[in-house]
């Protein structure tokens, strides 16, 4: 092969390679990048504000897509691509409201997540909106977290001892910054802890 093809041949396969890098970095990127669902119900505007918040600290973990919906808007699909779920849900009579209870019920009902447990190993955490200080807040999220620990979930905290909550009427009419805070830890902790998770199960299928 003469000198300037054989040149023009190296030239043109490097070029190939190094425009191959990009590529190759963003299937590494997709494989590592963690999702995380963040939905809730909300009427007054309070919990959607609130998951708003809890959106935005689950950003801010590099590698991490957030997933923001509506309790009724969720699909199948959703539930299963996402590697943590975040539920907020406004005290209705010291409670979840119907519509998140619907939900939940819907996952065995709609999406058919038993027998097989098709959430198990994922994350879950909750986080609660209510009128009042004492008005059953720590009560609605247990009871998220009671429906996740059925599917075999593994919930965390954050931003309080049970998730991130706060109160909207009385003395603290609104959300205030501190709660809004306190619902993006709970976001990030949430990210964080299933990037890790994420990062385990893969290590381990490798071995």
């Amino acid at each position: 092969m003469a000198a300037p093809v054989r040149w023009f041949v190296m030239l043109c396969a490097g070029a190939l390679a190094l425009a191959a890098v990009p590529c190759l970095a963003a299937g590494a990127a997709d494989s590592d990048s963690v999702t995380v669902l963040v939905t809730y119900h909300s009427l007054s505007g309070s919990t959607e504000k609130m998951a708003r918040a809890v959106a935005e600290g689950a950003r801010a973990v590099p590698g991490v897509r957030v997933v923001l919906k509506r309790v009724g808007e969720v699909t199948g699909p959703d539930l299963f691509s996402s590697d943590a779920v975040i539920v907020g849900s406004p005290v209705y009579w010291s409670n979840m409201s119907g519509e998140v209870k619907t939900f939940f019920d819907n996952w065995q009902f709609k999406f058919g997540v038993f027998p097989e447990f098709k959430m198990r190993n994922k994350v879950g955490a909750a986080f609660a909106t209510g009128g009042q200080v004492s008005g059953g807040k720590e009560v609605t999220m247990l009871t998220i977290l009671a429906a996740m620990l059925g599917n075999q979930m593994i919930v965390v905290s954050g931003g309080g001892a049970f998730g991130a909550s706060a109160t909207t009427e009385g003395d603290s009419p609104g959300i205030d910054d501190k709660e809004l805070a306190d619902a993006r830890d709970l976001g990030r902790r949430v990210a964080e802890v299933a990037a890790i998770i994420k990062r385990g199960a893969r290590n381990n299928s490798k071995e």
